[in-house]
């Protein structure tokens, strides 16, 4: 089934908060839409205050970010990134590890390739 259509709605009361599966404990999603058949998806990820990641990550999807409070210091990189800060990550982009001593809310939209 394909992401449903879904009119100007508040997310704070139409959307729940999860555990993300297989993350590090703390982090949290608001899954806002999702194709089940695609694995299509957007969503808020929250990670709070002292978060630390050590993986690098890569994805078989497209991932855009948008960092909508907090910030992210990529280890890596030895770069913060700030609120209004945005990513688009093609498949096979590496990125991480990132520090988040404050936390952290983002608005995140995952396709797969055409």
């Amino acid at each position: 089934m394909p992401k449903p259509e879904i009119e100007f709605t508040d997310s704070d009361t139409a959307f729940v908060w999860k555990s993300v599966e297989m993350g590090i404990p703390g982090i949290m999603e608001k899954i806002l839409s999702h194709d089940l058949e695609t694995g299509d998806c957007t969503r808020l990820l929250k990670f709070p205050p002292g978060t630390e990641t050590t993986e690098t990550l890569t994805h078989e999807f497209w991932e855009e970010v948008w960092i909508l409070e907090g910030s992210l210091y990529d280890k890596t990189k030895k770069e913060t990134y700030l609120p209004g800060y945005y990513a688009c990550r093609p498949p096979g982009m590496t990125h991480g590890p990132y520090s988040i001593p404050y936390g952290c809310l983002t608005f995140e939209v995952r396709y797969c390739k055409p």
